[in-house]
């Protein structure tokens, strides 16, 4: 049995198969010859359809049964053989015979009405929408903070520093606080990884030589305040506060005079060596090695003579020097609040407790801020010991014993750099707030603890004080007042005094093998790390400091009823024309009411 080819149509006036029909290839065993084609699936189409498949060879030839079932069978959408139901030329005519390939009826969607509504537990799915709200949130709190940040470095860059692609996020907020000379010379590099892993311990109580000064008792009112009953902090234009370093203190040179000690130092200088690994922001130390004594001292109008505003924190300040909320506005804000509360919070009846001397730094008939010098000796080997000045700022009665007081200010600037208002998480959430304080401000509450430890305080009390208007950095009002005792605030800060007095101990023994000369102890502004220099011996005596801007150059705070009351802020006054050896504010506010008649 042969396979016969057939008939190949053959079309002498053109292209395309000839007008009269050709033998089909097959024919059919069972027609007798009829010249239909028959079992073999065609789709007829035109131009203008869409083409499916031509013919389908792998299904059951069976068309017969194939044409009984039903239109949703699985070769319906084949179902267009051309039999003895369906002549050629109607089918071809018929459009409707033609049908889609893909058949296939449409996927139920998955998260339809039925099925939302049949699932019972709910939870998972609020629980997912509850995690991507936050998600959103968080994804825009850091936005804004890029935002923040890199218009920050853009103004610096505008000023001639590096923009954000800087090699520090920080660095525009940080520079040295002293110009490094050619011709000092480094002599060591410490790092604070180094004062991590120091610890000494020192005999305690020290032994107290001398107390200078007169305190004020405390106002026990003062703890009864809270944002819904605040109170205006007041301004003293006539008492003075006195910032006087080492080697200039009287009592100081007298007792080395007398051979008592061989290191002398401040409270406030030894603070910011213990507290050092928890700075920021840059810092100096002048150390003068004269025979066989030592001398820690403060350079005037030093670094350490203001209280920086969130140095620890993520957010990065203004870099702009006149901007209210830059660092160094801040600082000298932050200073004369805390100068203005220690005098606000006093019982101001005449009644004070005096001691062995009057203040060393006043003039007879000057009235002075209310506070004690307390001159402590401690032992730190057979060969050395360390004798530093510590102040206390009231007295108080405990339990019908005297009791010596330390008094701070927290200041609160806008609240929208640290994420919570004080006016409204004081009462309720008291902690979140200090730990919030803990976390931008940890270097200035650590210095805090720190010279409440050394000068023997009793108690430490804390203010909050806030802008009247955040833009207005004259008036301030006190929201709440609380009180800790050092020892256990230094272990709720985790503050170590063993590192502390370790960190000490380690610099003063490096230093006793310098040879005589003035050294200066200098913050790195980036790094973590100090460094020493050996400076000349007419170093920082004829030196350039800027001045501040002038009141009337200032960013004014917006009109309000006590208008007149910012314009004669003796902080700022007295931040414009500090005295050499001492902050007066009675000076500068008298400077000022000149500087007002003259203009009018």
């Amino acid at each position: 049995m042969g396979f016969d080819v057939g008939v190949v149509p053959f079309n002498p006036d053109g292209w395309g198969p000839p007008e009269s029909p050709a033998a089909p290839l097959l024919l059919s065993m069972n027609d007798g010859g009829s010249t239909q084609p028959t079992n073999i699936p065609f789709a007829p189409f035109s131009r203008s359809e869409k083409l499916g498949r031509v013919a389908d060879w792998t299904r059951n030839p069976n068309f017969g049964t194939n044409a009984a079932r039903s239109a949703g069978g699985r070769d319906a959408v084949f179902d267009f053989a051309l039999d003895e139901s369906s002549a050629f030329s109607g089918a071809a005519a018929d459009d409707s015979s033609f049908r889609l390939v893909d058949g296939k009826p449409p996927p139920r969607p998955k998260f339809g009405p039925r099925w939302r509504f049949q699932q019972r537990p709910q939870l998972p799915q609020r629980r997912d929408e509850e995690v991507e709200a936050r998600k959103r949130e968080a994804e825009k709190e850091r936005a804004r903070r890029d935002r923040l940040y890199y218009q920050n470095q853009r103004s610096y860059a505008s000023a001639g520093g590096r923009g954000p692609g800087g090699s520090h996020r920080d660095a525009p907020a940080r520079k040295s606080s002293v110009d490094i000379q050619p011709e000092w010379t480094m002599l060591d590099q410490i790092p604070f990884s180094t004062f991590s892993k120091l610890a000494f311990s020192v005999p305690d109580p020290p032994e107290d030589l001398l107390v200078c000064g007169a305190l004020e008792f405390y106002d026990r009112s003062f703890d009864r305040v809270n944002p819904k009953n605040e109170r205006r902090l007041e301004r003293f234009k006539s008492r003075n506060f006195f910032k006087v370093t080492t080697s200039d203190d009287p009592v100081i040179r007298r007792l080395a005079a007398d051979d008592k000690a061989t290191v002398f130092a401040t409270d406030a200088i030894l603070s910011a060596l213990m507290c050092a690994p928890r700075s920021v922001y840059s810092w100096d130390i002048v150390i003068q090695r004269v025979g066989n004594k030592l001398f820690f001292d403060k350079r005037d109008r030093s670094q350490l003579d203001l209280l920086p505003v969130h140095e620890t924190s993520q957010e990065p300040l203004p870099d702009a020097k006149e901007d209210i909320n830059s660092a160094y506005s801040l600082a000298v804000e932050a200073t004369y609040i805390n100068q203005n509360f220690s005098q606000q919070v006093l019982v101001r009846d005449g009644n004070k407790v005096t001691f062995d001397e009057p203040n060393p730094f006043a003039s007879e008939g000057e009235e002075v801020a209310s506070v004690a010098y307390r001159y402590r000796r401690w032992k730190l080997d057979e060969d050395t010991h360390i004798i530093a000045r510590c102040e206390v700022h009231s007295a108080t009665d405990v339990k019908g014993q005297r009791a010596f007081v330390t008094l701070n200010a927290l200041n609160e600037f806008d609240p929208k750099f640290s994420g919570v208002d004080w006016r409204q998480k004081l009462e309720t959430q008291r902690g979140a707030v200090l730990a919030t304080e803990l976390k931008n401000n940890a270097n200035k509450l650590a210095k805090w603890t720190a010279q409440a430890l050394l000068a023997g305080a009793d108690l430490m009390k804390l203010g909050y004080v806030s802008r009247v208007h955040p833009r207005d950095h004259f008036n301030h009002v006190i929201l709440s007042v609380f009180g800790y005792k050092p020892k256990e605030f230094a272990t709720q800060i985790n503050l170590n005094t063993s590192n502390m007095w370790g960190i000490v101990k380690s610099i003063v023994d490096l230093c006793m093998k310098l040879n005589e000369g003035k050294y200066v102890l200098v913050k790195d502004p980036v790094k973590p790390q100090v460094r020493i220099y050996e400076v000349p011996a007419d170093a920082f005596e004829n030196e350039y400091v800027e001045e501040p801007l002038p009141e009337d150059e200032q960013v004014q705070p917006p009109a309000e009823e006590d208008a007149t009351a910012g314009a004669t802020d003796a902080a700022a006054a007295a931040a414009a024309e500090p005295e050499p050896e001492a902050e007066t504010a009675a000076v500068a506010a008298e400077g000022e009411r000149d500087a007002i008649a003259s203009a009018g």
